[in-house]
């Protein structure tokens, strides 16, 4: 699957391309198969994003989305170095989902 990232223009925050709109997660992305370029154009010009891009990703069987390269990982999981400001503090094993 292709899901799109980038960032917010207001805040810098890692956003991730929904179907309508952009979210601060992951999981809400949907699959943009041959429309990336489209997409992102239009966002592009509609200045809601910065530097916006189409990135591989899979959808695990419990719902979650997982970005392919290990950098986006961590851009979707938020700080390694502190679990406690992770996207998902709750979840003792979210430092395995980013290697």
């Amino acid at each position: 699957m292709k899901i799109l990232t980038g960032n917010d223009l207001k805040t810098g925050a890692v956003t991730w391309w929904d179907g309508q709109n952009w979210s601060l997660h992951v999981d809400d992305a949907v699959d943009v198969g041959d429309a990336a370029d489209e997409i992102l154009g239009r966002e592009s010009a509609a200045r809601r994003v910065n530097a916006a891009y189409a990135i591989d990703a899979e959808r695990q069987p419990d719902g979650s989305v997982r970005p392919a390269h290990i950098k986006d990982r961590v851009r979707a999981l938020g700080p390694t170095v502190r679990p406690d400001l992770t996207r998902k503090p709750a979840d003792p094993a979210a430092l395995n989902w980013v290697i």
